[in-house]
Parts: structure tokens; C-alpha cells; sequence
């Protein structure tokens, strides 16, 4: 598996995890998630990268994984809630500075 270690701020992971964390039910094409593909149109990346980010997301357990083929992807709210306010993946999806919301959401 791919572990986490950080050497300066991860844009692609930031990207995926925002991405996932304000999902809305109309980006979706399924009640359980989005998939790797879906995600990675959303975020402008190559799917593998997207895979690689959602799989480093899930050893965190703050994504939830649903099927085997295609698999959809959730945010997991509780657990990140929860997670320690040390973490470097916490620390780096609560860093709003350079976010625009109005990617994420129409006013």
C-alpha cells in the first residue's frame, strides 16, 4: 500500500480529498460514491494518480470503499471528525488558504 510521508504540501491529494469531502449527490452516478474515474474528471487528473490518492485517503479511514468493479468512493465525515488535529492529512484538508469554494459549491 501507499503510505503517506510529507515532505511539502500535496496539491494532488489535497485536490481528491476537498474533492471528496464537499461531494454532492448530483456529481454522483450512484448513491454509494464516485468512482476513481468520475473523481479523477472532476479533479483533473490521470485515474491512476486519483487511485493512488484515494488508496493513501482509505489507510487514514476517511474514505469509504464500496464494490469491487467499479468501486465508489465516500468521504467518511465521522471518522475525520475524529481524526488527531496532528495528522498531517488533517492538518492538509483543513487548510482552506488557497481553496476556492466556489468550485465546491454555486451560491
Amino acid at each position: 500500500m501507499d503510505s503517506y510521508t510529507r515532505n511539502e504540501e500535496d496539491k494532488e491529494l489535497k485536490s481528491v480529498g476537498l474533492e471528496l469531502m464537499f461531494l454532492t449527490p448530483e456529481k454522483c452516478s450512484s448513491d454509494d460514491g464516485i468512482t476513481a474515474v468520475e473523481l479523477a474528471k472532476l479533479v483533473n487528473l490521470p485515474v491512476d494518480v486519483v487511485k493512488k490518492k484515494l488508496n493513501i485517503l482509505k489507510e487514514k479511514d476517511i474514505v469509504r470503499v464500496k464494490g469491487i468493479n467499479p468501486k465508489y468512493w465516500k468521504f467518511n465525515e465521522y471518522n475525520f471528525q475524529r481524526m488527531d488535529e496532528d495528522d498531517e492529512i488533517f492538518m492538509l484538508l483543513c487548510s482552506f488558504d488557497d481553496v476556492d469554494f466556489d468550485k465546491y459549491f454555486s451560491y
